[in-house]
């Protein structure tokens, strides 16, 4: 086993690595919609459970009549009316992040957010090439456009680029709202 691991291109590639970390935000931020939507559907009233079935006896209705194709990128990481703690987690922030005040963000590939403290300092840094103003928007624009500005010390390719089609405007500014007062 020990020489399989050696000689694997899992533990000798960056990349690999970080690709890794992107699909455990990925599978975090599904199996959390999917348990919410299934308790859900669990807690609904039973007396709805004939939407979508047929009651005609003559036409039967067809196993995919119903069915239609769900793509990876259909399923929203959160809606932005969850507790703020269940909005980072859902999101995978907590995977990657440590967020003060946010009990399960304990991260270590991403940077620390404290971005009432960091972030000023972040928008003055002649290596940052985004468009915000504001530490708001700054956050917004780190979420959208990851690249914008890359943290001394860590990758620019671990942050997920497709945040934007995943959350919400009400989830962005929830998070955006949260993280900008968070200070050392």
């Amino acid at each position: 086993m020990k020489e399989f691991m050696k000689k694997s291109k899992f533990s000798q590639s960056a990349g690999s690595r970080e690709t890794f970390l992107i699909f455990i935000v990925v599978a975090c931020g599904i199996m959390a919609t999917l348990s919410v939507n299934l308790f859900n559907d669990l807690s609904s009233d039973p007396s709805e459970a004939h939407v979508g079935k047929s009651t005609s006896p003559e036409q039967p209705e067809s196993p995919s009549s119903n069915v239609s194709s769900v793509e990876l990128t259909d399923v929203p990481l959160a809606t932005g009316t969850e507790p703020l703690e269940k909005l980072f987690v859902q999101s995978g922030c907590a995977v990657c992040h440590t967020i003060p005040g946010i009990a399960p963000a304990r991260g270590r590939e991403g940077p620390r957010l404290v971005l009432g403290t960091n972030g000023p300092l972040r928008l003055a840094d002649p290596q940052y090439h985004g468009t915000a103003t504001t530490v708001r928007e700054y956050v917004q624009e780190s979420i959208l456009n990851p690249g914008a500005y890359v943290v001394p010390g860590y990758s620019d390719r671990v942050m997920p680029r497709w945040y934007g089609r995943r959350l919400n405007a009400l989830a962005l500014d929830r998070m955006a709202e949260y993280l900008e007062n968070v200070t050392e």
